[in-house]
């Protein structure tokens, strides 16, 4: 890819992992052509593959009958992803903080603060059943 437009899919699939793994390697594979780095497609990875798998376990409960919704835009610059599911949402300011000290030993929490780590932005929408996320290339 040498222009800086991007390159921009929508896909939806069933609430199933396996799925989730073909989107990974499609954007995985999207990112590599765009010349993104080693380590920023592994940010990508890591936050991308927390996000689907929360659509797929916690938004949808591993419903097969909801859809995952996906629409995203790499260019030589920057990746743009929105997730959506059909479920019924959440607020992310009620997950708890996995570094206090009282839930260290939780494993809820964890997934987020992953990809607020790995990406330049992540913004919740439509009461928590959407995740805006962006990562700019290093």
């Amino acid at each position: 890819m040498s222009s800086s437009q991007p390159n921009t899919r929508v896909l939806s699939f069933a609430s199933d992992l396996a799925e989730a793994r073909h989107v990974q390697a499609e954007i995985e594979a999207a990112l590599t052509a765009a010349a993104f780095g080693e380590r920023d497609v592994f940010a990508v990875k890591l936050a991308l593959e927390e996000a689907l798998v929360n659509a797929i376990k916690h938004g949808n409960g591993l419903d097969p009958e909801k859809k995952v919704h996906v629409r995203y835009a790499v260019s030589t610059e920057r990746f743009d992803v929105c997730i959506v599911d059909e479920g019924p949402g959440f607020n992310p300011e009620e997950v708890p903080d996995p570094t206090a000290p009282e839930n260290l030993e939780r494993p809820c929490g964890r997934g987020l603060l992953l990809m607020r780590h790995y990406m330049n932005h992540v913004e919740y929408s439509d009461a928590g059943r959407a995740v805006q996320m962006s990562k700019i290339k290093k």
